[in-house]
């Protein structure tokens, strides 16, 4: 499989200007001084499903065949991919089938029915729902759709990249959150091109290492995923989105689910911003090492607002009702 290129993001970044209007990036006073950092907050959590997995969507459905497209796409995710995947199925009127695991989160569930997508409640996990999404898409004659090795997607996701060095050119580091990997390796491509000198660092929960523990073995790895943080629940490495990160990633760190929470509250105190867990690991790994970014300028990526409202509550400190 080729990995996508700067060039296939400047592509994707054309299409989608017919589609997606840029994010904001933003620094707060509150948020610098309790880092002690210049802390940019990458907004994707603002785009039309909540979160920067868009942009792969549609640059991927763009680029399919006219006869491929009509027989229509099957995705499997927690949630966000799977929204991406419906919303942009939408746009170009292909049909399109998500397989979750049993139990989502409302939210999502919600919103990928109401953008027509056909949802099938599959299994424990994200491994056994992409099992039977590739089940579904073989008896139906669709086109699978992987939730992180897909060229078009990560160069879909690289256009919010080619943003932020466009906006910030000097940035010593960006910090993204990792699930399947799409936006960290997307990261590090346009990182290399264009802003070599910044470190591209990764955060996954600790208890889903996946994608952590694959990087620092080199090879892709299986490990059981029990992080609550569900877009960060992963249980595997991923060949395509690994091999990309091994090629400019700086680092990779582990935080936990609890840290991750008080990132979540954070954001909301001191940035005035909603963010599910996933997009605020990023914040989390920052303020649990504030002395490796001391007097820097660091973007973290806010991938995501898709929060239930019991994960705002728990995140607050509050007993849900």
């Amino acid at each position: 499989m080729r990995p996508p290129t700067i060039t296939d993001a400047l592509r994707a970044r054309r299409l989608l200007a017919d589609h997606l209007p840029p994010t904001p990036m933003w620094s707060y006073p509150a948020l610098d001084a309790a880092v002690g950092a210049t802390v940019l907050v990458k907004h994707e959590n603002v785009q039309p499903t909540g979160a920067f997995k868009v942009r792969g969507g549609l640059t991927l459905l763009a680029g399919m065949d006219p006869a491929e497209r009509a027989h229509g796409v099957v995705g499997y995710s927690t949630g966000n991919h799977a929204q991406s995947l419906a919303y942009a199925a939408a746009r170009f009127g292909a049909p399109c089938v998500i397989v979750m695991p049993e139990h989502p989160n409302p939210v999502k569930e919600r919103a990928v029915r109401a953008l027509g997508a056909e949802l099938i409640e599959h299994g424990p996990d994200l491994g056994a729902a992409a099992e039977h999404a590739a089940k579904v898409a073989a008896d139906r004659g669709m086109r699978l759709v992987s939730a992180a090795d897909e060229p078009d997607l990560i160069a879909g996701v690289a256009t919010a990249y080619l943003e932020v060095f466009e906006a910030e050119p000097a940035l010593d580091a960006v910090v993204v959150p990792v699930g399947g990997g799409s936006g960290a390796a997307a990261a590090c491509m346009v990182a290399a091109a264009v802003a070599p000198g910044c470190r591209v660092i990764a955060v996954q929960s600790a208890a889903s290492p996946a994608a952590y523990d694959s990087w620092r073995a080199g090879v892709p790895l299986t490990r059981p995923s029990r992080t609550r943080v569900e877009g960060l629940a992963t249980g595997s490495g991923f060949p395509l989105t690994q091999a990309m990160l091994r090629s400019h990633l700086a680092d990779f760190t582990l935080v936990d689910d609890d840290a991750i929470a008080e990132a979540q509250w954070t954001l909301m105190r001191d940035a005035h911003t909603l963010a599910e867990g996933a997009g605020a690991a990023a914040l989390a790994a920052v303020l649990a090492d504030p002395a490796r970014f001391a007097g820097q300028r660091v973007a973290v990526m806010c991938t995501g607002g898709n929060a239930g409202e019991r994960e705002i509550r728990a995140c607050g400190g509050l007993t849900a009702a």
